[in-house]
């Protein structure tokens, strides 16, 4: 998201960072022996439910689909960065971003949008996207049905801030696993963190907090913690839902696909999109008219094999 969209009454994200990070050691260790702040997360490609998802670095990440939320079930408990959730914190997990980062969550049916910080793996049901805290279900208006059509923005410079205070504070013995095994990657009901390391109260500067930008939140525990604030954005009056089944840039590709669709009793179309210089075909299914309606053809789709499939909204 631009700075034009930034919240007023903001207080200056990177200087926060910046007494984190001269913090020698948390006010008190999570359940996992891990200081509360967490650490600095990326890891390799891991598979759940036979669907394989890849974590990057990706601070061009904008993403349409539908968001779920988590609460009692997981609050203090800790998260797969090793994070101890908060249920009434603007947190969320998400499937691939690195952990902490930002990202701008904008509910596509009411406009309402807010910032959210990245501490956690999943969901892996049902093609969701990100799955926010309970507070940011409240704040975005889908407590109460559970699910909302959303877009995800990663906030670029201030995920870089995040993600240097956080490798900063984070003990040396699990910087030398940053390029080791992810953490285990399992079902939202059974989150867990391997490779638990011994805090040490020596920093580790691994790279240099960026040039100020400006993000409304608090220090809490070590960690920056974005603030309850809404803001109203345009959004289209009609949402679409479709199961994308993926973006090809061979002909053959689409008409094996579209054929594997057909012999599901579904029918695709096709749409033309550019990525980066590359001009590719988008095929879908749709638009389909509810969240569940969605649900059941991207469960089918999936267990045809065709494990690229997601829920998109456009």
């Amino acid at each position: 998201m631009r700075r034009a969209h930034m919240l007023r009454g903001a207080v200056v994200l990177a200087g926060a960072l910046t007494l984190a990070a001269c913090a020698s050691a948390p006010s008190a260790p999570s359940p996992s022996g891990l200081p509360r702040s967490g650490v600095y997360k990326v890891g390799k490609p891991y598979q759940v439910n036979g669907v394989w998802y890849y974590p990057a670095e990706d601070y061009s990440y904008s993403e349409t689909g539908i968001a779920s939320w988590y609460g009692p079930g997981f609050h203090q408990k800790v998260t797969a960065n090793g994070e101890v959730y908060d249920q009434n914190e603007l947190t969320a997990a998400h499937k691939t971003l690195p952990m902490p980062s930002l990202v701008r969550v904008t509910n596509l049916d009411n406009g309402r949008s807010l910032v959210v910080r990245i501490n956690d793996r999943g969901p892996y049901a049902n093609g969701r996207i990100i799955d926010m805290s309970r507070r940011g279900a409240q704040l975005l208006g889908f407590e109460g049905t559970g699910t909302a059509k959303v877009r995800v923005q990663i906030l670029a410079e201030e995920s870089r801030a995040v993600a240097a205070a956080a490798r900063q504070g984070t003990p040396a013995p699990m910087l030398a696993e940053l390029d080791g095994p992810p953490p285990k990657a399992a079902p939202r009901s059974s989150v867990e963190v391997n490779g638990t390391a011994r805090p040490t109260p020596a920093a580790v500067t691994r790279a240099p907090v960026p040039p100020p930008t400006t993000v409304a939140g608090d220090m809490v525990d070590g960690r920056f913690v974005p603030a309850p604030v809404v803001a109203e954005l345009p959004v289209k009056p009609y949402e679409q839902i479709y199961v994308q089944v993926g973006a090809f840039g061979s002909h053959d590709n689409v008409t094996r696909v579209r054929a594997r669709l057909a012999s599901l009793g579904q029918q695709a179309q096709v749409t033309q999109t550019v990525a980066g210089r590359q001009r590719l075909q988008r095929v879908r299914v749709g638009p389909l008219a509810s969240v569940d309606s969605a649900d059941a053809v991207l469960n089918q789709i999936l267990q045809a094999g065709l494990t690229d499939a997601k829920i998109v909204v456009d």
